[in-house]
């Protein structure tokens, strides 16, 4: 291996350890509790070395946004490989992506609610976004029929489940109907 090779290896793997060490410390404490300060006490690097990876929180975000729009996609793939039937798939797509939500809410809150500096829907979102959304899109396209768009269709299924998830998790809805919503969403927006 070359010195060349071993250094872009070290600096994946201190970049790794940047985003997974943001990640657990916004799962424990919030999204505040993450400053690059606490980051470079946690890794054991100085504040220029996380600097030479992202510039600030805003790129960290994204990093872990992109990572969680990876593990979502995947998710809702393993899902929905075993479904039998368009709603059958749509019932198992929104569960996987309300326990994703509901299991990584740090993570959740990086792909929809902070800043990550992203581009969604333009041409140039990062590659594991439109990844996600594209697992969305093929559980659900076949159930938008014949006069809806699929792509339109799937925004407003993710729009539902994302309100269903952002609504749930701040308390806004009595937890005992979850089951219930998740349902009745399949039930009106999977016809077939």
């Amino acid at each position: 291996m070359s010195v060349q090779e071993r250094k872009q290896r070290e600096r994946a793997e201190r970049e790794r350890l940047i985003v997974a060490t943001a990640r657990e410390l916004a799962e424990q404490q919030g999204w505040d509790a993450v400053t690059t300060r606490r980051l470079a006490e946690r890794i054991e690097y100085s504040q220029p070395v996380l600097y030479s990876h992202f510039r600030g929180k805003r790129e960290i975000i994204g990093a872990v946004a992109l990572q969680g729009a990876a593990e979502m996609a995947a998710a809702v793939r393993d899902a929905t490989a075993a479904a039998d039937g368009p709603r059958a798939r749509g019932a198992a797509l929104a569960r996987a992506y309300l326990d994703f939500a509901a299991g990584n809410p740090a993570v959740y809150d990086a792909m929809f609610q902070l800043d990550g500096g992203l581009a969604f829907a333009r041409e140039d979102t990062p590659e594991p976004l439109k990844d996600a959304f594209a697992a969305l899109l093929e559980s659900l396209g076949e159930v938008a029929g014949d006069d809806v768009d699929p792509g339109v269709f799937t925004e407003t299924f993710w729009a539902s489940l994302h309100g269903l998830a952002t609504l749930t998790r701040a308390g806004r809805l009595p937890p005992e109907y979850a089951e219930r919503r998740t349902e009745l969403l399949v039930d009106r927006l999977t016809v077939l």
